[in-house]
């Protein structure tokens, strides 16, 4: 979810680019410029472009839930060490539980159906999400407004 959001608002707070030939192998990647725990964002790659959090003994995804092994790969490409603040990242974690429990009504393109004697529904509308419902980017747009960048 950290992820969507940085795209989202257009801005994955990057500190510093490394340009080079990196290597991952058994799911780990050695990064001397990083420090532990601290985020970072692979670009170039075929098989392992994405944000994750960096670990000497293994990588985790952006949501830092569940251990995921970079693919063994060799590239030329670069990695940005991110400084994403904290805050934001307690508010992705707030978002992933709204998806959680508004998943459904969002991704559905009916504000409400009914089945009483006539079959109806409701359209949504003036969301960003399917058919207009409401996303979370609708929803969380006022607090993320703070890091968005009009480009990166």
């Amino acid at each position: 979810m950290l992820q969507q959001i940085c795209e989202s608002i257009h801005n994955y707070f990057v500190m510093e680019k490394h340009d080079g030939q990196f290597t991952a192998a058994e799911g780990v990647i050695s990064l001397p410029f990083l420090k532990d725990g601290q985020r970072f964002l692979i670009a170039g790659s075929v098989l392992n472009d994405g944000m994750y959090t960096y670990h000497t003994n293994g990588i985790k995804d952006d949501d830092d839930t569940a251990a995921v092994g970079l693919k063994d790969e060799t590239w030329a490409g670069t990695i940005c060490a991110l400084a994403v603040p904290p805050t934001l990242i307690a508010l992705s974690e707030e978002i992933k539980t709204w998806v959680a429990n508004n998943g459904e009504t969002v991704n559905s393109p009916y504000q409400n159906e009914s089945v009483i004697g006539v079959y109806s529904y409701t359209k949504a509308t003036g969301g960003s999400g399917a058919g207009g419902a409401v996303s979370w980017q609708d929803v969380y747009k006022s607090q993320l407004n703070r890091w968005r960048r009009v480009a990166f």
